[in-house]
């Protein structure tokens, strides 16, 4: 009998305080069911739309089995192609689309990839801190759980907490994180000096410039952060400056991580193509799901680029357990990010007394042991959606004003 689309719905929640989409597939078929990750947590409403107005009429009632053909079908329907509310969207039901394959065939998702080729998917953590010793002691802690990949930020991105234009700054300057560019530059090199003595070169560190920089500036941090041998320096160059990235693989050997904003082919093919970059870091349901993803990681292995898909709290669980289940079957794996949600053995929470909520919202989260994630051996992507716990945790609706970034003469900088 064949399996058919008979409902789509969305789940909004935000059990950590970050608002997450899932989207939840019924079929004809009695108890089959599947889960995606539709998260944009800052255009929550609009992803929710077009699920809920443009995709359901769409697809109800068409097989669920025929997941490329769907993924076209969404993908095109609209004409106008491409950009993050469009492929959240897409993803959410493309994600449910290959769970339900899955159970279908009683099998975790890995299995219907070829297999495993690890039987954990190594992770790197965000360490953070006000100064440096909140960082060190923050680094201390995730090397006594046996994390060997380590993020290093001190002061988020570079920038202050938002508020009103320092001083120095033009009068009336409107309040945003107020980033200087040179004295960050200055302060992330003496950052890394300071590390490598203290904790030595045993342990694998990453830093995230998060487009925050121009393009000559970046090259300059990347030159001089080469004696510290990052394991790489990511988002070093804006999205909207693309071709610099040519300039910065030609003067620098740090290796280089980019593509979280990426959604649309052409953004990455050139810098497979031409090897421009180490590490692709794209987030999977910016790029339409696991469909598109999993093509994306066999082009880059055929051009030599590792993957380091984006796993950052924005992120529901389901879209994480996608992350594990596409890292297991990578020859080309590099790193996984895990943002710190909690998993069943219980570790550092990055929103404290945040975990258990997400737990209790979401059963069957893979599990984080030593630097390592495991997935669970259930059918399908192996996570669960508590329906009525996910209603104790509403999304908001609010502005957004980390992404607020100013340099400092009051003018807005990528965030």
């Amino acid at each position: 009998m064949s399996v058919l689309i008979t409902d789509i719905r969305t789940i909004a929640t935000a059990p950590q305080g970050i608002n997450l989409l899932v989207v939840r597939i019924e079929t004809n078929q009695p108890g089959l069911t599947g889960l995606g990750c539709a998260t944009f947590a800052y255009r929550h409403l609009a992803v929710q739309c077009v699920v809920e107005q443009y995709l359901k009429p769409l697809l109800v009632g068409r097989s669920a089995e025929a997941i490329e053909e769907l993924w076209q079908l969404m993908h095109q329907n609209a004409y106008w192609r491409n950009g993050p509310i469009e492929n959240n969207a897409i993803s959410g039901v493309d994600m449910a689309l290959w769970d339900i394959k899955g159970k279908q065939a009683g099998l975790p998702l890995y299995q219907l990839f070829g297999g495993q080729v690890r039987t954990g998917v190594p992770v790197y953590r965000h360490a953070e801190g006000r100064d440096l010793a909140e960082l060190t002691d923050s680094i201390a802690r995730l090397r006594e759980q046996g994390v060997g990949h380590i993020r290093c930020q001190s002061g988020g991105y570079g920038g202050g907490a938002f508020g009103p234009a320092p001083a120095g700054a033009p009068e009336q300057s409107r309040d945003g994180i107020y980033l200087d560019p040179r004295r960050y530059i200055r302060e992330t090199v003496r950052l890394f000096d300071v590390l490598r003595e203290r904790v030595g070169f045993d342990v694998e560190l990453c830093h995230d410039v998060h487009e925050r920089l121009h393009p000559t500036d970046a090259i300059r941090l990347a030159k001089l952060l080469e004696p510290h041998e990052l394991f790489f320096l990511e988002d070093a160059i804006p999205l909207e400056q693309g071709d610099w990235l040519r300039r910065l693989r030609e003067q620098t050997r740090t290796p280089l991580a980019q593509g979280e904003l990426f959604n649309h082919p052409l953004e990455w093919r050139t810098l497979l193509t031409e090897r421009l970059i180490d590490f692709i870091r794209v987030h999977p349901s910016q790029l339409g799901g696991i469909t598109p993803t999993r093509k994306l990681q066999l082009v880059a292995e055929t051009h030599g680029v590792r993957t380091a898909w984006h796993g950052p709290g924005d992120l529901s669980p389901v879209g994480h357990a996608a992350n594990i289940h596409l890292d297991l079957v990578a020859r080309n794996f590099g790193i996984q990010e895990w943002s710190g949600i909690e998993p069943p053995n219980g570790v550092i929470q990055e929103i404290s007394g945040s975990g258990s909520a997400l737990l209790e919202v979401f059963p069957g989260l893979p599990e984080c042991r030593a630097g390592h994630v495991y997935p669970s051996d259930r059918p399908g992507l192996g996570v669960e959606l508590n329906e009525a716990a996910a209603a104790r945790h509403p999304c908001t609706a609010g502005i957004t004003t980390w992404t607020q970034t100013r340099l400092p003469d009051g003018s807005l900088h990528t965030p």
